[in-house]
């Protein structure tokens, strides 16, 4: 079964995104939208972290999301796939289910 892991929540904030690394099943995919985008930018204290989890996850970041905030693109995680909105809707019907962190 086809899991979509979304987490909108910064990782200097909340511990969603930790969360979902932590359980989330080797296969799934993982969309950081919002303030969750933070979290795939590079030379921070997740970046290491999430670097190593491309092992096991497929990572995606909403780029109208990263613009939104002042973040350049060029600063994203390498591996991590920017999308917009309607890769967002792909992404959902692609998976069986959705799970959203908090």
């Amino acid at each position: 079964m086809a899991v979509l892991h979304t987490v909108n929540k910064s990782p200097f904030e909340r511990n969603a995104l930790e969360s979902c690394l932590r359980l989330a099943k080797a296969g799934s995919s993982i969309l950081l939208f919002e303030d969750g985008v933070v979290g795939a930018m590079q030379n921070t204290r997740f970046s290491e972290r999430i670097a190593q989890a491309m092992h096991d996850f497929s990572f995606y970041v909403l780029g109208p999301d990263i613009k939104a905030r002042g973040l350049g693109g060029d600063k994203i995680i390498d591996g991590i796939q920017v999308v917009d909105y309607n890769d967002f809707v792909d992404l959902t019907t692609a998976h069986d289910t959705v799970q959203s962190w908090l």
